[in-house]
């Protein structure tokens, strides 16, 4: 009977997804990445077409010695790193860190931790994305040439161990840019003037705005005093309704961004328990189980799901839809981010036809 190998990430999700498989599967984890740039230099060749120079990372020698056996027993190896550019680049390392024969290798990916996308991504593997992999590769060297130029710096002049990045260094130059332009200001004096005024036997009063530019308090009391005892006349109002629509579903910056707002938490703690909810919790009766779907940006073109809302949501549906507006057809081709989104329904206690 074949035997197959499928490689995760994070141990968190060997408990999960060995559920869902059966005895002829080995599930097991490379914690995160095997092979990385050295920290004692920049990594890379610069005169050499940037060639990068991978080491293996401290502590991953037992590890990768353990995998190395499995692989070897295994009629067929299953990658199944996160769907992101770093899942990407980890499955390429582990082929070379495990010297894998490239015609037991697929790659398989999931966005989310149930039992019908994992054995869905099993029947449509494929091979490793080198696009991926080299777009982080590249924002990797990005990261150390800028880093390792800048970061010296600030130890010599603000403090020692502090970071710089190709992210906050940008950051940095447009708060100081912001700065310079409201230190250049220079403010105008300027008053506004409103009426409350209430139509016939109507008890709600409309307010009115004087649409003229006062420029002091002297302009101010001379339009008051011009205006005692003076009648006003609407002419005509114009009712309207305002739709509200739902919020959007989260993503990963609205999902930091509320979290911090309702509930006071921290970037890192926010993410934190999201990744515990993606990789799979304990479900009362159902054991363990991933209750999102991870975020990542995709292809509209790859998507596995045809364009739809759900208004109303489906009782028999393995997972709650909450897919932010189609695009137009003109950018249906274009890369947009994939929104989170509940992935096990059933455990949602609801109500009849909600």
């Amino acid at each position: 009977m074949a035997k197959y190998l499928v490689i995760v990430e994070s141990p968190a999700k060997v408990k999960t997804i060995k559920k869902f498989l059966g005895a002829n599967y080995d599930v097991e984890a490379s914690n995160g990445h095997v092979r990385d740039l050295p920290k004692s230099q920049l990594g890379f060749d610069i005169e050499q077409d940037y060639e990068p120079k991978y080491i293996t990372i401290r502590g991953k020698g037992d590890l990768l010695a353990n995998l190395r056996k499995k692989a070897k027993k295994a009629d067929r190896i299953y990658l199944a790193t996160d769907p992101d550019r770093e899942g990407e680049a980890i499955s390429w390392h582990l082929c070379y860190a495990l010297k894998l024969d490239d015609s037991k290798v697929q790659r398989i990916t999931f966005n989310e931790i149930t039992k019908n996308a994992v054995k869905a991504s099993l029947k449509t593997p494929r091979e490793i994305d080198m696009d991926l992999v080299d777009a982080q590769q590249a924002r990797r060297m990005l990261d150390r040439m800028v880093g390792y130029s800048i970061s010296p710096l600030l130890w010599a002049k603000i403090k020692r161990g502090l970071s710089a990045g190709r992210v906050q260094s940008a950051a940095l130059r447009l708060i100081c840019d912001r700065d310079d332009q409201i230190n250049a200001f220079i403010p105008q004096e300027y008053w506004t003037l409103d009426a409350h005024l209430t139509e016939g036997k109507s008890k709600k009063a409309l307010t009115v705005k004087y649409k003229d530019t006062i420029e002091n308090e002297e302009a101010l009391k001379e339009i008051l005093k011009n205006l005692e005892n003076a009648e006003f006349q609407i002419i005509s109002t114009k009712k309207g309704e305002r739709v509200k629509k739902a919020p959007l579903p989260f993503t990963t910056s609205t999902l930091q961004q509320e979290a911090s707002k309702t509930l006071n938490y921290s970037t890192s703690k926010t993410m934190r328990l999201a990744q515990q909810l993606y990789e799979g919790v304990d479900v009362k009766g159902r054991g363990t189980m991933g209750v999102i779907t991870i975020c990542v940006r995709i292809l509209s073109a790859c998507l596995t799901r045809p364009w739809r809302w759900r208004k109303t949501i489906s009782r028999s549906s393995t997972g709650l839809s909450m897919w932010v507006e189609p695009p137009s057809r003109q950018k249906r081709t274009e890369r947009f981010r994939m929104p989170m989104r509940p992935s096990a329904l059933p455990i949602f206690r609801l109500r009849p036809y909600c």
